[in-house]
């Protein structure tokens, strides 16, 4: 047998083979590696061979362009040479007068070639504007004209050109010559040529070949290195063995559970195992072939043909979900791509994704359903959650007596839609405000029944939906609405409406989705059903709060009266406002205010009013009046207490106001409560000066005091309450502002259109507090219809003012009221000539259907009604005035008190005066 060559890994030669001994074989060996990487077959060879070919292209590349980069510095530094010289000349102090003089050639020659040589040019010459020269280095030249265009530089602007000239290329910058009134007067022009200033190349070449030569040797030595470090690398493995490892991986590559794929540049598949085949159902001999030509699905290609990076990103594969990861390699832009089958772990992802939104989605609806206390704000936030995390549509309707705060009986069925929420706002469903009565076989009204959340999978197929109304369904079962499931809203038992959910985008609802719904009903049924137990109470409060304010007020000959009275967003309150006609044609004016909201606060307004009425009743002075209030606060509030009742009355405040027509006088008093304003007849506001007292009930005894304005005809009186002019975030201040700009706005108008004013211009973003407005415009009653006596302190002097009386009776028009007005003043001022003390007076006032007959004296003693036995002599005077009169009574002045007496001027009102006479008196 021959020799066996075997074949020995080259780290480990020296083990198996006997080296050479000795320098020489040394010296062989180095110089078999040396031949090695000389050996263009050879990685180190080829390595060498490619750096020797980069380096050498490198050092022509640099000389090349070190010359063409030289040549064109050197074409730019000339022009900017001969640029500076010809307009240094140009602008020389004496150039444009030398070429203004008789002789340019002799005063510009010698300073033209003293430039010339001191700049190094190659020449300067000066031309007319015509084009003769002036100037030039060759005198033979001079008085020659140029050809050359020069209309550029006699504009102004430098003119350069590049040419070939005898001694080579060169540049010529050509400039004009202005005078002092900017006319040209000749040019200058300056040539160099390019030889004169290129300059490094010489000097650079033996640089660039040493580093060159430098680059060389880095080259060898650089490949010398590579080739050491390939052999150490490979581990001088056999091809035996080579073949053995690449086996080994093969088996790897095809027993794992996850795909590979391998792509070529052109999108080709180099290596595919078992797995990728089997995931993607590859054909047998896939190799080789464009991944677009496998069948894969274009997204899927799309991306191998990409060769982006991506990492598990989801693909579907027949029945399967791949995820894939891809990874570019190779310098030719091959790629890595693995993929793993995720089709079950995404059904538990899927799955785990839809109930954590149904609990995001319970999270939402228990945060945002019941923010406010409207029924039909909660109903919308029920919409506004379900839309579009559950369902495409949503509506929700609530039994009519729900909607009036009204407890559901059951007995009636009628519905009204309140909320309506969709994707898109064209969907023909009923719109809000529709009312809906559902026939039995209706899912809706089968969900009612039960009590239970109802599921209609396909509302084509639902017969008992579709036949409700064939045309409406129709249509939105066009439109492409699917599937519903409807959910009554109970509480307490009762059922309070329904909520239906839509879908026509998102997939069918599935029984999995009853639940949902059902728990999103029940949160939002809680909180209709304490909007609805609100609304009651509300509307309880505002019957109660309308009920105890006046709703309309007599015909009034002192005032013209506007009044407005808003409750708050959060219920009503204790504002109140009232106007109360007073003896002599007067009239009291009130504002009040109690502190808090709710039937507490209303209630407490109510005995407030009726307690006003009673004190006006006995004509109190205002301060008096405000006393006698704060003394009625206390005592509720002591009653309270004494019951174990903590709901006192935590503060009161009052304004009250008597006017009198006659003098036009108006008396205030206010305890803790905002003063008015006055708007003058001319449109001018004031805010008067009306001394302010504690509130009622914490004044603590201590006095009020009072304020007296004179009110002209046609002034307006402005009353209110202090949620007009004061709003969380603003100051009263800037209230008060605004208040007196609203009025200055409404000049000339009514008492109910100066209120529609204030409300519009100071409620523009809504109220958290009740308004009380009350606007009275004030009249004067007419001087005419007045009479007044001084009446003696003499018996004797009552017929005549009897007398007196009957004549101004006369002249009023009112002869027939004469007896019965005789009889009244004549006791009157009897009983105040007998009982009373100077001065007495006696007034007549005529106001509308009334004549009012006032006696006033000097005493404070108030007389008294009584029935006179028959045996007594007197006492029956004062029960004849009140038989002859409509009313009377006695008020107190600073000076004693007047008596007064009403007639009532109809037709028959002293029809019975005979029979009267005739009474058993």
């Amino acid at each position: 047998m021959g020799k066996l060559r075997q074949y020995v890994p080259v780290g480990r030669r020296d083990e198996r083979v006997p080296s050479e001994a000795g320098p020489k074989g040394r010296r062989g060996s180095a110089g078999r590696r040396v031949l090695s990487m000389l050996n263009p077959r050879s990685v180190a060879g080829q390595v060498f061979l490619l750096q020797l070919v980069v380096v050498l292209l490198l050092i022509v590349t640099a000389v090349v362009a070190l010359v063409i980069q030289d040549r064109n510095s050197a074409i730019q530094e000339a022009g900017d040479r001969s640029l500076v010289a010809a307009e240094s000349f140009a602008k020389a102090p004496g150039t444009a007068e030398a070429m203004q003089s008789d002789d340019p050639t002799a005063a510009l020659q010698p300073h033209a070639e003293a430039v010339r040589e001191k700049t190094g040019v190659d020449y300067v010459v000066a031309l007319s504007p015509y084009g003769f020269r002036w100037t030039h280095p060759d005198p033979d030249q001079i008085g020659e004209h140029v050809s050359a265009s020069y209309g550029e530089a006699l504009e102004g602007e430098p003119h350069q050109t590049t040419f070939d000239s005898s001694l080579g290329k060169a540049v010529d910058s050509t400039v004009a010559v202005f005078d002092e009134e900017g006319t040209a007067v000749g040019l200058v022009t300056v040539g160099v040529t390019v030889d004169k200033v290129t300059s490094v190349v010489q000097h650079q070449l033996p640089v660039l070949f040493a580093a060159g030569g430098v680059a060389l040797l880095l080259a060898a030595g650089g490949s010398a290195l590579v080739s050491g470090r390939l052999r150490r690398q490979t581990r001088g493995l056999l091809p035996v063995e080579m073949t053995r490892m690449y086996e080994h991986h093969d088996a790897v590559l095809h027993a794992v559970r996850e795909g590979v794929i391998i792509t070529d540049g052109d999108g080709r598949l180099l290596l595919v195992n078992d797995e990728a085949r089997r995931l993607l159902a590859l054909p047998p001999k896939a190799e080789g072939k464009p991944v677009t030509a496998l069948g894969l699905s274009p997204a899927l290609s799309g991306l191998l043909e990409s060769a982006r990076a991506v990492t598990d990103k989801v693909f579907l594969a027949g029945d399967l979900l791949l995820a894939v990861s891809l990874r570019p390699v190779g310098p030719k832009g091959g790629v890595v791509a693995t993929l793993r089958d995720t089709t079950e772990l995404r059904a538990l992802a899927g799955r785990a994704e839809v109930a954590g939104g149904r609990l995001r989605l319970l999270y939402e609806a228990s945060t945002r359903i019941g923010t406010t206390l409207d029924m039909k704000r909660t109903a919308e936030e029920l919409t506004e959650v379900a839309v579009p995390h559950f369902a495409d549509f949503a509506t929700v309707e609530l039994v009519e007596p729900v909607l009036l705060g009204d407890e559901p009986t059951g007995a009636r069925t009628e519905m009204r839609r309140v909320a309506a929420a969709g994707i898109r706002e064209e969907a023909p469903l009923n719109p809000v405000g529709t009312p809906l009565r559902y026939v039995s076989d209706n899912p809706v009204s089968v969900g009612m029944t039960t009590g239970r959340p109802v599921l209609v999978p396909h509302l084509a197929m639902a017969e008992g939906w579709r036949a409700q109304d064939p045309e409406q369904t129709r249509k939105v079962i066009d439109y492409g609405i699917h599937s519903m499931i409807s959910v009554p809203l109970r509480a307490r038992g009762q059922l309070l409406g329904v909520v239906e959910f839509w879908r026509s985008e998102q997939d069918p609802f599935e029984p999995d989705d009853l639940s949902p719904a059902e728990e999103l009903a029940t949160r939002a049924a809680v909180c209709i059903d304490n909007a609805r137990r609100y609304t009651r109470e509300h509307t309880t409060a505002v019957t109660l709060q309308r009920s105890l304010l006046p709703r309309t007020f007599p015909e009034l000959s002192a005032l013209e009266v506007g009044h407005r009275y808003l409750p708050a967003q959060a219920g009503v309150g204790g504002d109140w406002y009232d106007v109360i006609p007073l003896p002599g044609a007067r009239v009291a004016l009130v504002v009040g205010d109690v502190v808090g909201h709710g039937l507490h606060a209303a209630a407490t307004m109510g005995r407030l009013r009726t307690a006003v009425h009673n004190f006006a009743s006995l004509d109190l002075s205002p301060d008096e009046l405000l006393a006698h209030l704060d003394d009625v606060i206390t005592r509720i509030d002591q009653d309270a207490a004494a019951e174990g009742n903590t709901e006192t009355v935590t503060g009161a405040t009052c304004l009250y106001a008597v006017y009198d027509p006659v003098s036009g006088r108006c008396v205030l008093a206010r305890a803790g409560h905002p003063g008015p304003a006055l708007v003058s007849p001319d449109g001018s506001v004031t805010f008067p000066d009306i001394p302010v007292a504690p509130p009622l009930g914490v004044g603590g005894g201590l006095p009020v005091e009072t304020a007296e304005l004179r009110l002209a005809a046609d002034s307006r009186l402005v009353l209110y309450t202090d949620g007009l002019v004061e709003a969380r975030g603003r100051d009263i201040d800037i209230g008060l502002g605004m208040l007196r700009e609203a009025l200055l706005r409404t000049d000339g108008a009514s008492p109910d259109g100066t209120c529609r004013a204030v409300l519009d211009a100071m409620l523009r973003d809504g109220s958290t507090d009740d308004i009380a407005l009350l606007v009275a415009r004030t009249r004067l009653l007419d001087p005419d219809r007045v009479a007044e006596w001084e009446v003696p302190d003499d018996p004797a002097a009552v017929s005549r003012i009897r007398a007196e009386a009957t004549g101004r009776l006369e002249s009023w028009g009112l002869g027939e009221a004469a007896f019965t007005t005789e009889l009244i003043l004549s006791e009157l001022v009897t009983n105040a000539i007998r009982y009373g003390a100077s001065p007495i007076s006696l007034r007549l006032l005529r106001d509308g259907d009334s004549l009012i007959c006032e006696v006033g004296d000097g005493t404070s003693t108030s007389p008294h009604l009584r029935r006179a036995a028959s045996t007594d002599e007197g006492g029956r005077g004062l029960f004849l005035v009140a038989q002859l009169s409509r009313r009377w009574g006695t008020r107190y002045t600073d000076r004693g008190k007047i008596i007064w007496a009403e007639q009532a001027l109809d037709a028959g009102a002293a029809g019975d005066l005979g029979g009267l006479l005739m009474a058993d008196l």
